[in-house]
Formats: structure tokens, sequence, C-alpha cells
């Protein structure tokens, strides 16, 4: 593969850290979150001994790289191809957040009215323009997911990409020191940085989609990935085994 120009270009994320992000090193994460694996081992009854395996180190194969779900239980695949397996009470009641929440989010696509997320008037994330703004409908579903929000978020933005931001308790502690007065939740921290740094992004998304040929991510789910590595402390790993995959 031909390596990608270097840039100095910066993205200031104050949810990740007070330090400005380098473009380059945020697709190498991305791109490491992307191919990025990790020795696993197993036995099988062929191989009662066990062996070692290389697997896939993070979720994209299982999510990222999936095609949109037909139907709910494709939908909770999804949500447990980046969050883990659900016992048969968590799997159906993952199945049935995601189905009572339909008409919030036949609502939410129709109050978005066709704009991205980053491009949403300021109102749709603030309280000054409740009721039935997208921070208050987003804020609901956030409490219609039940105790697996995680997974019912999950599928929620792999339906709408441009509009759901994804979230989960570890990401969303990250985001609540950045919450201004007025703020309808966390979600308008992740919009606030999206437009602070539209230009970077713009840059990271065109270079992670040149490296990586089997998803298209948006700059929300750019965000949500950079994010969790750097709150969980994987940062390092992902944009050691981009670098690792970018060299190869």
């Amino acid at each position: 593969m031909t390596a990608a120009r270097w840039t100095r270009t910066v993205l200031s994320l104050p949810s990740l850290g007070p330090e400005p992000l380098a473009v380059d090193e945020a697709r190498d994460a991305v791109v490491g979150y992307a191919r990025g694996t990790r020795w696993l081992r197993f036995r099988s009854p062929g191989v009662p001994e066990g062996r070692w395996a290389q697997v896939p180190a993070y979720g994209w194969s299982r999510f990222d790289a999936c095609p949109p779900a037909e139907n709910l239980d494709a939908d909770v695949l999804l949500g447990e191809g980046l969050h883990g397996r659900l016992d048969p009470t968590g799997w159906h009641a993952v199945h049935d957040a995601l189905g009572a929440l339909a008409p919030l989010e036949r609502e939410l696509a129709a109050r978005a009215d066709g704009h991205a997320f980053w491009d949403l008037p300021d109102d749709e994330l603030s309280v000054l323009g409740e009721p039935g703004t997208v921070g208050a409908l987003l804020r609901r579903a956030g409490h219609d997911a039940g105790p697996h929000a995680g997974h019912v978020l999950a599928a929620l933005h792999h339906r709408r990409p441009a509009l759901v931001p994804h979230l989960t308790r570890t990401t969303r502690r990250a985001l609540l020191p950045h919450l201004e007065e007025g703020d309808s939740g966390v979600e308008a921290v992740v919009r606030r940085e999206l437009r602070a740094n539209a230009a970077a992004f713009g840059e990271l998304e065109a270079a992670v989609r040149a490296e990586v040929g089997d998803a298209r991510p948006t700059r929300l789910r750019l965000h949500d990935v950079l994010l969790w590595l750097a709150t969980t402390l994987r940062f390092a790993h992902a944009r050691a085994e981009g670098r690792r995959v970018r060299a190869g």
C-alpha cells in the first residue's frame, strides 16, 4: 500500500486531552482500530492442546465493515459485534428496545431534515430550543435504550451514521466535564468538537478512506473511535498497530 502523505493538520479535542492531536496520528490510530490484531490462545476438538491465533483487536470487522442491518435480529448482532455477546434476557431486551425506539428514530430523522449531526443548527443541541429538538430526542433515546444502552445506540448509529452518536458509559463520563450551560446533553460536546475541527475531520475522513477500503466511517464515528481509544488507554496500541499495518 502506498503511504498517504503526511500533514501538519491537528485536531483540538478537549475531550481527549489538553494537547492537540495530529491528523496523521489520529489516522494511524483509526487504521490500527480497523486492522490491528491481538494474540488469542484457544482449544478445539481437533487441537485439544491449544494453539495461538491472531484475531482482530477491535470491533471494526464486526461492526463498521458490516452492511446495513435488514431486521431487528441483525441490529442486535451489530450491537454484539461491538459490545460483546448478550445472554438470552439481554438479547431480547435490546431487540425490544430497538423496536420500541423505531418511532423516535423516525422523528429524529424528520427533525434533522437531512442535516448531518455536525451541521445541525445550534438550537438543536441546546435546552433553549426544546422541546422536540434533536438533542432532546437523543436524550430520550439514551434513557429508553435500557440496561444495554451501548448495544442499542451502536445499532442506531449503524442505521444513521451521520446523525446518531454512539456513546458508552466510558465515553459519556469523558464528555461530562466539557458540558456548557444550556447544552441538552453530552452529545452537544461532540457536535461542538466536530464543528470546531471541521477541516481537520474532513482531512481525517479522506485519509482513513484512502487506507481502509471496507468501510467509510463518518466523522461522528471517527470522533467516537478516538475518544474510546483515549479513555480506555488503548490509543497507543492502536496507533502502533496502524503504523505497523501501513508500513507493511
